[in-house]
């Protein structure tokens, strides 16, 4: 069983790399604001696969236009490095795109086929 980290403990995780996740109701949680149904859909099923890979499994709520994630290990009754670890694999995930110069050209940024707002 995974020991639940101190408030401290996840304040200080949240900075840097996880610095748009928040603590709401003992869970750390992220909203993705997408462009349409379509980029949510396709943003909770790569979720989906991750969490499955890592048998940790997030409450998800899926909207038009947003995927909202949080995570705590029930198991152990709060948040700990599971929920943490998890969470750092979404947020590569999702903020994944071709490098420069890369064969692969991009979603374009504008119009209906933007894939993630603020990105």
């Amino acid at each position: 069983m995974s020991e639940c980290l101190t408030e401290s403990e996840v304040a200080a995780a949240l900075k840097g790399d996880l610095a748009a996740w928040e603590v709401a109701q003992g869970k750390i949680r992220r909203e993705f604001r997408c462009n349409g149904w379509r980029a949510a859909v396709l943003l909770f099923n790569g979720i989906a696969h991750l969490a499955e890979a890592a048998w940790h499994h997030p409450d998800v709520e899926i909207g038009w236009g947003r995927v909202v994630v949080s995570l705590t290990t029930h198991s152990a009754g709060g948040i700990t490095h599971k929920d943490l670890a998890l969470a750092r694999e979404i947020e590569r995930f999702a903020g994944w795109r071709p490098a420069e110069g890369s064969a692969l050209e991009g979603a374009p940024q504008e119009g209906c086929w933007r894939y993630l707002e603020g990105e």
